[in-house]
């Protein structure tokens, strides 16, 4: 069959007087190329006697004949695409990767199934030359996947892959802080497609969406580092933030306690409880969320106040007979504060049973139960209101023998209440909400309550 081969091979030289015998090679020149095989159905026509020699050749060194005889396999064969191969590494040994591409491409077409390991491995050094090294290495996956025994091209594939994440990594940094958030999106999804398993990749990419406004990709980014790492509190403390931005204060609050879990921060602890304080908030009368912004506070609003944020000085500090029988409070919003203020003894009903919840508070009323309530510090913590029982300060609007000073007194020596101009204590001034919670959340500091 081979001498028949020849014979056809002279008959189809017409301009040679005769065949020029391919050399043996036994150090072959380029040996970091891959010799495409011929195929079975290929074989047996003149084109492969052409592809053998034309192979020799070009292992020789003696490039222009090589080119030669794979332009011939092509010309006699016009589907050999084992040639268009060898020409394709004809070009790389020329160091023309732009030249050798379009062969590895053709041959990669000819072929069924596209799946020449010679070519797709031909084409990625290519396209590597190229500095197009992406592409590069999806030819050289492709070419492992269709011979996994190629176990340098798969060492090489991972080199690859490490240094398009790094060079993509780079990139997409530099461009998120150059402010170019679609590039730097674009660069961190082409770093994750070469390394999906990095959670890195991910929590920054969703640093990015978060710049762009893109709070649902940013989630969904967070989300996959957190699992690809369960040890990622950063990821997570940062789903945390995007929940509690949207109002989700159950979920933000779940995914603080879990980052905390794994990593204690100071900072999402102090998120933790202002979360719980404002779902604790959330759940209490629409009354009491209104004291804040009120321009005059009852004393309903002040008992609500003091039953809710000083409960741990209210226990243990029961009086028994009158104090409990109030008449007047029974549908009043803040009949469980008032009770609790009045058993306690901070807040007392009048005479005639009755609270008057309604009734304005002024300042002379306001330093009535502070100094209860403080009172009730120093008798928790002996010795603690000393300074303030003994103090006997002055006050221009309020004389030493009136009923109010003693309180007004101790209210102000502790630093609960603050004197107006000319050092006046001004006592029937109308108490504002954000003064009443000021004073109560100053007595809980003391206390060691707040």
């Amino acid at each position: 069959m081979r001498k028949l081969l020849l014979a056809a091979l002279v008959a189809s030289s017409a301009c040679a007087p005769k065949i020029v015998p391919a050399p043996i090679v036994t150090t072959p020149k380029f040996p970091e190329f891959v010799a495409p095989p011929v195929p079975p159905s290929l074989a047996d026509g003149v084109a492969a006697l052409y592809e053998s020699r034309g192979w020799a050749f070009f292992q020789s060194g003696d490039l222009r004949t090589a080119e030669r005889e794979f332009s011939s396999a092509l010309r006699s064969t016009p589907e050999f695409y084992p040639a268009e191969t060898s020409l394709g590494y004809l070009e790389l040994a020329r160091k023309d990767p732009k030249a050798a591409l379009p062969h590895f491409d053709r041959a990669l077409e000819l072929m069924p199934q596209h799946t020449d390991v010679a070519a797709l491995i031909g084409r990625g050094q290519s396209l590597l030359a190229l500095d197009r090294e992406s592409d590069a290495l999806g030819a050289f996956s492709a070419a492992l996947a269709a011979d996994p025994s190629l176990t340098d091209l798969a060492r090489r594939i991972e080199v690859l892959k490490f240094r398009n994440v790094e060079q993509g990594l780079a990139r997409a940094r530099d461009a998120a802080r150059a402010g170019r958030l679609d590039e730097a999106s674009q660069a961190y999804t082409a770093a994750i497609a070469s390394s999906p398993d990095s959670p890195f990749l991910y929590r920054e990419l969703a640093g990015v969406d978060r710049q762009k406004g893109d709070l649902d990709a940013a989630l969904e980014h967070l989300r996959k580092a957190a699992a690809l790492d369960s040890s990622d509190a950063r990821s997570i403390q940062q789903i945390g933030e995007i929940l509690q931005s949207r109002g989700d204060v159950q979920g933000a609050e779940k995914a603080y306690v879990d980052s905390l879990a794994i990593e204690p921060n100071a900072e999402i602890e102090k998120r933790v409880e202002d979360l719980r304080a404002r779902a604790a908030l959330a759940r209490l009368p629409a009354e009491y969320r209104a004291i804040d912004e009120a321009p005059q506070v009852t004393r309903a609003d002040l008992a609500a106040l003091i039953g809710i944020r000083l409960a741990p000085l209210l226990q243990g500090a029961r009086r028994s007979g009158d104090a409990a029988l109030i008449t007047d409070v029974r549908n009043n919003w803040a009949a469980t504060w008032i009770v609790a203020v009045a058993r306690a003894g901070i807040m007392e009903p009048f005479a005639n049973h009755a609270f008057q919840p309604r009734t304005v508070v002024r300042r002379v009323d306001l330093a009535q139960a502070v100094a209860r309530l403080l009172a009730r510090v120093d008798a928790q913590n002996p010795g603690r209101g000393k300074s303030w029982q003994s103090a006997r300060l002055k006050f221009t609007d309020l004389s030493a023998t009136h009923l109010a000073y003693p309180a007004a007194s101790i209210a102000v020596a502790a630093g609960v209440l603050k004197t107006g101009d000319n050092n006046a204590f001004q006592p029937s001034k109308v108490v504002t909400g954000a003064e009443a919670i000021d004073a109560i959340d100053k007595v809980g500091a003391l206390a060691g309550t707040r």
